[in-house]
């Protein structure tokens, strides 16, 4: 039975780091796509798609690693994070992050989806509210015994009108949030300018 358990983990990792590797290769075929477009709006788009699929290889990537099927979601953060700074840096934006608490252990289920949204969230702040300009993404998690509450907010040019708009990337964040996690998600421009989101996740 100890065997058994032994060789099942074993595939199950393996299974993981297939589909994190597929994944990857799905995402690098978009960058190059990408790069070859001559629409900036395609490009937009093929370089938004690539993100996506990079961020769901990256809870996979952990998966493969792992004895388990739950994940430390702080290091995928992590990762989410570098993949703000890459936008930044192809939008010649300069951009701070910061990280307040901790997400801890998560099952992958879970980890998923709030991989996607949250990168989608940080890109949309570093991509819509920082554009042209210095800032700061400030993300906040306060992890409690039945509920995730996060909140992403950044000192940029704040939400048109006061309104969240309704694109794709708004659409796609409130799918995952309220659809596959049973969560809640609102948007706000402070007084003090910029944007923020705020996110409630029951565990």
């Amino acid at each position: 039975q100890e065997r058994e358990l032994i060789t099942k983990d074993a595939t199950i990792r393996e299974i993981h780091h297939r589909v994190k590797n597929n994944l990857q290769t799905v995402a690098s075929l978009l960058r190059i796509q990408a790069r070859r477009s001559e629409s900036i709006e395609a490009k937009a788009s093929l370089e938004q798609a690539m993100r996506r699929v990079s961020a769901i290889a990256l809870v996979h990537d952990t998966l493969s690693e792992g004895l388990n099927q739950d994940v430390n979601f702080d290091e995928i953060f992590d990762r989410v994070m570098m993949l703000a700074s890459e936008v930044a840096a192809t939008h010649g934006t300069n951009v701070k992050t910061m990280l307040d608490g901790k997400f801890g252990q998560l099952k992958s289920e879970i980890a998923t989806p709030l991989a996607v949204a949250l990168t989608e969230l940080v890109t949309n702040a570093v991509e819509h509210g920082l554009a042209e300009r210095s800032g700061v993404v400030h993300v906040s998690s306060q992890r409690k015994a039945k509920q995730l509450l996060i909140t992403v907010s950044d000192n940029g040019k704040g939400l048109p009108g006061g309104k969240v708009g309704t694109g794709l990337g708004t659409q796609i964040i409130k799918t995952l949030i309220e659809g596959e996690l049973r969560g809640t998600i609102n948007w706000f421009s402070p007084t003090e300018g910029g944007s923020r989101a705020s996110i409630e996740i029951p565990l």
